[in-house]
């Protein structure tokens, strides 16, 4: 699946499209600045992937602060057999450019 823009997903969440959005970054970071994600840090990821088998087949948006985090975890969850995880490009940093 091809990765998403900051301007797709704001569609998408405007939209109210039925999606996973995932926050990999730290708690800090979250509280700093979020969009209402479902935080699970990168470094938690592997012991929370069990909580996220209804999305198997499902969309699943992964976010970051600037997407190598993200990458990282998209990476990990198609090895899992997620079959439809997309990594936003350029984070929360392209975010709070383009909207905030």
């Amino acid at each position: 699946m091809t990765d998403i823009t900051v301007e797709e997903l704001k569609q998408k969440l405007d939209n109210k499209e039925d999606f996973l959005l995932i926050d990999v970054r730290e708690d800090w970071e979250y509280q700093d600045f979020n969009i209402g994600a479902k935080l699970i840090p990168l470094g938690t990821i592997q012991g929370s992937i069990d909580e996220l088998d209804d999305w198997t087949d499902k969309e699943v948006v992964i976010h970051c602060k600037s997407g190598g985090r993200s990458a990282a975890a998209k990476d990990f969850m198609i090895k899992q057999g997620f079959k439809n995880v997309r990594n936003l490009l350029g984070g929360m940093i392209e975010w709070q450019a383009k909207f905030s």
